[in-house]
């Protein structure tokens, strides 16, 4: 873990209580540069845009791409409040994160460790450092909450 990683979650877990607010899916994403900023930030956004990839970390890649006129973003850091999904994982893999810190593992659709292991895939020509669990309890709380709305 570095010294962002943390600032950068609870960044991540108060985009993911907007999510909540907006009565989307509670994921919050943030891309951190080399020099530990952040320079992107992504929160769902499926019902509101009725796009399925309106994703957290989606939405946080593009605006880092945007931001720094590339679609490169090896170097930096991806900090998202659930474990990615498949397309997530393929979409961090595209863009050449090289770190992906997630809060809440998610066993039925994760894709950096519980159900798949993608980003680490030593069968790809890409691979990404993961780091889960970083203030799971709060991020687990998020998705519980919501959920229990939702019933």
């Amino acid at each position: 873990m570095t010294a962002t990683d943390l600032p950068a979650m609870r960044r991540a877990l108060v985009l993911a209580a907007e999510a909540s607010i907006a009565d989307e899916i509670p994921v919050g994403a943030v891309v951190v540069d080399s020099a530990g900023r952040i320079i992107a930030e992504g929160r769902n956004t499926r019902e509101e845009t009725h796009d399925p990839t309106g994703h957290a970390e989606v939405e946080a890649l593009r605006r880092a791409a945007a931001s720094v006129g590339s679609w490169n973003l090896e170097g930096h850091t991806l900090v998202v409040t659930l474990e990615p999904c498949l397309m997530c994982a393929g979409a961090i893999l595209q863009a050449r994160i090289g770190r992906v810190v997630f809060g809440a593992w998610d066993d039925k659709a994760g894709a950096a460790g519980s159900m798949y292991d993608v980003l680490r895939d030593r069968r790809l020509p890409y691979r990404a450092e993961v780091v889960g669990g970083l203030e799971a309890d709060a991020a687990t709380a998020l998705l519980r909450d919501f959920f229990a709305r939702k019933r």
